[in-house]
């Protein structure tokens, strides 16, 4: 198979016949072998429904229903899964994600090699509230990442089969699978601009909360990206660090004080000093985090994927 349409649905009983209508008349004269994988999130509408209708109706279509509402990572997560097409295209229900952009997005992958192209929505129609964090985001996921993308959460992304197959997406974690593949070795990843449309039926998924689970996902895929097969070198490095230095500031205080009693010169007792305590707490912190560093690499080392490598090829 050619093709995988992956589209995670949440309540969009409106919208699914219309998206699928698109992408037929987008795909159809394509000539190529394709299927559109509808995932039902634990819709409380009638979603399932206009998916099970559809299925019949149309045999490219297949549908996988969640008994509850897990979110995005786990739609995609299952729809990577069921994938059968060399190329992988993910698209939102909402018909805010243009199925026109399929054939470009498609010969991106084909034809100039590309592991993952990642849709930049440019020109955006949704609400301040939603574009201004957003972009504060993709600078910062830029940044720590440096992987050079405009926007990380657009829905619309096209890649090689290899790809989703390579990437375990969890969490919240679909805002950052540019990074995720970027870890699995496939670095060929670029953005095209794509079309955004305006919301048809419904309202957006997402408030406020996405925003702060986002910040902390993006700290756990660098944590996890850098130091997760070697955490005593954060925890043990920061750990030697603050002990260092408090027992540097302990040893001054002391020093300093044998001096003192040593030439007769009046001084006060060394534990009247914020200081002596501030290079305790320096120390204990010190010690602390060197054992949190030891203990995590305890665990890391006898871990069942402790050497789990991506292999791309063998002869």
């Amino acid at each position: 198979m050619q093709l995988s349409v992956v589209v995670p649905l949440f309540n969009e009983v409106e919208s699914l016949p219309e998206l699928l209508l698109w992408i037929r008349k987008v795909v159809d004269p394509m000539g190529v072998e394709y299927e559109v994988i509808m995932i039902d999130d634990g819709s409380n509408d009638d979603s399932w429904g206009v998916v099970e209708d559809l299925s019949g109706k149309n045999n490219m279509v297949r549908g996988i229903k969640f008994r509850r509402n897990y979110g995005k990572s786990a739609a995609l997560f299952c729809g990577f899964e069921a994938a059968q097409g060399d190329v992988v295209i993910t698209m939102d229900a909402d018909l805010q994600d243009s199925p026109d952009e399929i054939p470009e997005l498609m010969r991106m992958i084909n034809e100039d090699g590309y592991d993952l192209v990642s849709g930049w929505k440019k020109k955006r129609y949704d609400p301040l509230g939603k574009t201004i964090p957003s972009k504060l985001f993709n600078r910062t996921a830029r940044y720590v990442s440096g992987i050079k993308l405009h926007d990380f959460n657009c829905g619309l992304k096209a890649y090689k089969k290899e790809v989703v197959k390579s990437i375990e997406v969890y969490g919240e974690m679909h805002r950052y699978i540019p990074i995720l593949a970027s870890q699995s070795g496939f670095n060929k990843i670029t953005e095209k601009v794509v079309q955004h449309q305006e919301r048809k039926y419904g309202v957006t998924k997402f408030g406020i909360e996405r925003f702060i689970k986002g910040f902390l996902d993006l700290l756990s895929v660098t944590f996890i990206s850098k130091f997760g097969k070697r955490p005593m070198h954060l925890f043990g490095g920061l750990g030697t660090i603050m002990f260092f230095i408090g027992f540097v500031a302990a040893a001054y205080l002391g020093g300093h004080k044998l001096y003192c009693v040593y030439n007769g010169i009046s001084s006060p007792l060394v534990t009247t000093s914020p200081y002596f305590y501030i290079s305790m707490l320096g120390m204990i912190l010190g010690a602390q985090l060197f054992l949190a560093g030891f203990l995590a690499e305890l665990i890391s080392r006898n871990g069942a994927d402790r050497n789990s490598y991506k292999i791309a090829k063998k002869i």
